[in-house]
This record gives C-alpha cells, sequence and structure tokens, in this order.
C-alpha cells in the first residue's frame, strides 16, 4: 500500500487551514469551504493523479451540492472531508462511493474543528479590545486578520497532515482488505444514498413550484439524448438559451402588466 510523502501531506493540509482559515479572500474561500471540487483538483495535482481524483470529488460534490451556511459552523466541512477522503480514495484505487462513505464522518469531525476555532477566537478578541481602546490601527488589522489566521494554521496544519501521513494510508488498507465484502457493498450503498440526498436537498432548497418544469425539463432531455452522447457543455448551451428565453418572456409580461397598470390608472383619472 502506497502512502503520502511527507511534503504531500503537509501541502494538502496548508491548503485547508488556508481555506478554513479564510486567508484567501472572504467570498472565494467560502466558495472552496462549502464545495469540495477544488480542493479534490489540488489533492489530485499534489498526488498526480487529477483524472481519478475528480472523479471521486464529482460524487462527492453530490452530496454536498444544497450545503450552505448562513453564518457559523456547518454541520460538515466539505474541504476537510475532501482533504482526507480523496487521498484515501486515489491510495485504495476505491469506487467513488466509497469516498463518500469514507468522507461522511470526515466532513462532521471537521465540523468540530471549526467550532473549536471560534473558541479559539474568543481569547484573540482581548487584543481587539486593546487595540479599540488605544484606538491603533494597525495593531486592530493584526488582531482582526492576522492572529485568527494564525490561530486556524496551527490548529488545522498538524491535524490535518497527521490525519493524511498516518491515517489516510490506514483507513485505504482497511477499505481495501473489506473489497467483496458485506461491509464494504453496505459503504458503497451508503455513498450512492448520500449522493442522492445530496441532489434531493438542492432540489429542495432551489426548487420553486415554478421552477419544477426545468428539473423535469433537463431530466427527460438527458434522458432522451441519451444516445446522441451529447456532453455536457452542449447541455450547458442549451440551458443558458432556454434560461435566457425564460428572463426576456418574464421582461415582456412584466411590462405589459405594468403598461396595462397605466392605462387603468389613467382611464380612471380621466
Amino acid at each position: 500500500m502506497s502512502t503520502l510523502t511527507v511534503t504531500q501531506s503537509l501541502i494538502i493540509a496548508l491548503w485547508v487551514a488556508a481555506v478554513m482559515s479564510r486567508w484567501l479572500g472572504g467570498g472565494a474561500t467560502l466558495t472552496l469551504r462549502f464545495s469540495p471540487l477544488m480542493t479534490g483538483l489540488v489533492c489530485g495535482i499534489v498526488l498526480g493523479d487529477v483524472y481519478n481524483a475528480m472523479i471521486a470529488t464529482a460524487a462527492l460534490q453530490l452530496i454536498y451540492m444544497g450545503v450552505f451556511s448562513p453564518g457559523g459552523s456547518m454541520p460538515s466541512e466539505p474541504c476537510v472531508a475532501a482533504a482526507i477522503a480523496i487521498p484515501v480514495a486515489l491510495l485504495g484505487n476505491l469506487q467513488p462511493e466509497a469516498a463518500i462513505a469514507v468522507a461522511v464522518p470526515v466532513g462532521l469531525l471537521g465540523s468540530y474543528l471549526y467550532q473549536f476555532r471560534f473558541f479559539l477566537n474568543t481569547f484573540l478578541g482581548k487584543y481587539i479590545d486593546n487595540a479599540v481602546e488605544k484606538m491603533d490601527e494597525k495593531a486592530l488589522g493584526r488582531s482582526i486578520i492576522l492572529y485568527p489566521t494564525i490561530a486556524s494554521f496551527v490548529l488545522f496544519v498538524p491535524l490535518i497532515f497527521v490525519a493524511l501521513y498516518w491515517g489516510a494510508p490506514v483507513i485505504a488498507d482497511v477499505i481495501t482488505t473489506l473489497q467483496g465484502t458485506v461491509v464494504f457493498h453496505v459503504l458503497e450503498v451508503v455513498g450512492g444514498g448520500l449522493a442522492a440526498i445530496g441532489i434531493a436537498t438542492t432540489i429542495y432548497v432551489i426548487g420553486r413550484k415554478d421552477y419544477m418544469i426545468f428539473f423535469l425539463l433537463a431530466f427527460f432531455m438527458s434522458v432522451v439524448l441519451a444516445p446522441l452522447g451529447i456532453t455536457m457543455v452542449t447541455y450547458a448551451i442549451f440551458g443558458t438559451l432556454i434560461s435566457a428565453a425564460f428572463v426576456m418572456a418574464t421582461k415582456m409580461n412584466t411590462t405589459v402588466s405594468a403598461s396595462s397598470a397605466g392605462n387603468v390608472d389613467e382611464d380612471d383619472d380621466f
């Protein structure tokens, strides 16, 4: 069983710490935190197998499609989950479903780490108070940005490094040993079911009743046009055109309604 090198484990751990500390920028970092795709790409580049890494990450993305955070911690951390599950999948040559089964408990543990990060930040709050009292802008910037970032790196880098360097090979070895057994079959079934739950959650979140027709249209188009071997780029073009037509039609209806309302008001005034 192959293992990760010290350098590989450290690079991935630094990436996770950068994302979880929001060091890369507010909006960009939140997007990276909520979606495992970029973390999976980084793992694939570091491990030299981008193709298989993205296959596993695409399956992992399905269960987190409806995950978002209005503020604070989430029930699961997709970035942490992908950072551990993708190397495990590559080391053990696992199916994407098995990688999902590994990612779920890891993501739950990652949420506890993120909550502990908030606990550490409470101790750093005194530096903010002191900077405000002294009206020191530079000290305020350090206490708001620099100190919490350093604390996050101190928290995430060692733990993720240990989990990757010593934990990932062990997990991959155990799952490889279980291949062909009932336990492994259960992992695959659970992983596939979690992907379906993620899709259902997304539909529930953004699936307004007046937009459900587009979900049905996309589904039947994919089924009917499957023999043609149409690529995702073509489907994206179709989706863009349909969306543009829908927006144009909606604007026209709004304009007509406004004009009709204006005419009625004029008649009433007359």
